[in-house]
């Protein structure tokens, strides 16, 4: 009887470097390990945070990293610049720009500072051909608009990460050829708009995430997240894809090695 081979999930957007993982990491990527979860992205959100985030992905094999400026910290220091972004990537385990985005729900009042960190961070991704990490909430027009002006201008690739916005925006983006990554947010039980924009999306544009510390999905709403449930919002993907979770799991980690080749194991059949 052949031997069933073990599903590999890509947690592609993750925390690990924030107080709520502090002496825990070790256990959290043993449990990911064990969940199928095999590589995770662990996402740096502020410049000076960089340090303890690139550790982060030296100590352990499967971690990789991504560094920028959330937009809800983008006031809070100069404006990074693509000069400082692009030397990032001189890193072997540097796979991507951002997070960076719009982020209106809580700091509209900045978002002229927020739309000039964006394009800088466009620009560092366009320069560099790395994927750029977008973080979009209560910005859609603004997104899209900054979004297609960009890479008409001059293409590049990119992850609308936690995907929760807009079906306009949902279809900006995916007509520009970019990803979709979904989350616990997908398997919250009032989240059936949601659903239905992730369903309608082409199956090879679709990504999973944690977002953790955040977000967990069912059973562990409410708790602290960690890498290992993304098996949980990659069983309602499979879903709404009328895939196996083995299907699913597969697409979607094929879709995370196109988008992030960086991140690629060295040996497939491993």
């Amino acid at each position: 009887m052949p031997t069933r081979r073990p599903i590999h999930i890509v947690d592609s957007h993750c925390h690990l470097d924030f107080p709520d993982f502090d002496g825990e990491v070790d256990q959290i990527i043993a449990r990911a390990h064990a969940a199928g979860v095999q590589r995770m992205v662990t996402i740096c959100t502020r410049m000076d945070a960089e340090p303890k985030v690139r550790a982060l992905a030296e100590a352990h094999p499967s971690v990789f990293y991504a560094a920028g400026v959330h937009p809800m910290r983008a006031h809070e220091e100069p404006l990074v610049t693509v000069d400082q972004l692009v030397a990032l990537t001189q890193h072997p385990k540097f796979v991507g720009i951002g997070e960076t985005g719009l982020d209106y729900h809580y700091t509209v009042e900045t978002k002229d500072v927020q739309q000039a960190s964006l394009r800088l961070h466009i620009a560092a991704a366009q320069e560099t051909g790395l994927p750029l990490i977008i973080h979009a909430r209560g910005a859609d027009d603004d997104m899209a608009a900054i979004l297609t002006e960009t890479y008409r201008q001059r293409p590049y690739s990119c992850v609308m990460h936690c995907f929760s916005s807009s079906a306009e925006l949902a279809k900006a983006a995916l007509d520009l050829g970019f990803y979709l990554s979904m989350s616990g947010i997908a398997a919250f039980p009032r989240s059936d708009d949601l659903r239905r924009i992730f369903a309608a999306a082409p199956v090879d544009r679709i990504l999973l995430e944690t977002d953790s510390p955040y977000l967990a999905p069912p059973p562990h709403r409410g708790r602290r997240n960690e890498p290992a449930y993304t098996s949980y919002t990659a069983k309602v993907g499979a879903g709404l894809f009328n895939l196996t979770e083995a299907e699913f799991a597969e697409q979607t980690t094929a879709n995370f090695d196109r988008l992030f080749p960086r991140a690629r194991l060295k040996d497939k059949a491993a």
